[in-house]
């Protein structure tokens, strides 16, 4: 068996280290002290349907999971993802993000994926029970509202069930937003 000798700070070196002894504290994470707020979530939003405020009246959204192949993982995070077009079905208890388009990897070679898809939404059963129960009632439907990598980098999207507009709804919406801007701006210049 070897001996402990101490160095030149006092320390003892070899096998006898103390219990406090910590060589490098970047592996730990620092506590935040009580009564400080948490720092602001970091997930960053790739895709938002913009149009759907517009076109449907949100009665109700639900946040859930997305089955991905890691292509379309790299390929949302540079940005490239569509949900103009997109909706959501119900089949055989599930439900499937139909019509949203992910480009092509660029690096990805032969194993890239198929840009319109079918991808799965992970959902809990009461959930999906409470969600897609709503879906068939007569008007109503599921549409994708965003997509965004949580603070932990998991896709996530959000959907909403949604009722469709109709056309003297959508003027009505915008002759609202303009007279409340208008009565921001009064309100400004007083």
């Amino acid at each position: 068996m070897g001996t402990a000798s101490i160095d030149r700070a006092g320390h003892p070196t070899g096998f006898g280290l103390p219990r406090a002894y910590n060589p490098s504290p970047m592996g730990k994470k620092k506590k935040q002290p009580p009564g400080q707020k948490k720092p602001e979530s970091g997930f960053t939003i790739v895709a938002e349907n913009r149009k759907a405020r517009h076109r449907y009246e949100i009665l109700d959204s639900l946040e859930c999971g997305i089955m991905l192949m890691g292509s379309e993982v790299k390929s949302m995070r540079e940005g490239k993802l569509s949900l103009d077009e997109a909706y959501i079905r119900v089949n055989n208890k599930e439900l499937w993000l139909i019509g949203a388009d992910i480009a092509h990897y660029n690096n990805a070679g032969m194993w890239n994926h198929d840009p319109r898809r079918p991808r799965k939404l992970l959902i809990h059963a009461r959930e999906f029970d409470k969600f897609a129960g709503r879906a068939h009632e007569r008007g109503l439907t599921l549409i994708p509202l965003r997509v965004y990598f949580n603070d932990r980098g998991i896709a996530k999207c959000v959907m909403g069930l949604v009722k469709g507009k109709k056309l003297h709804d959508k003027r009505e919406t915008l002759k609202k937003r303009d007279s409340d801007r208008g009565l921001q701006r009064a309100m400004r210049r007083r």
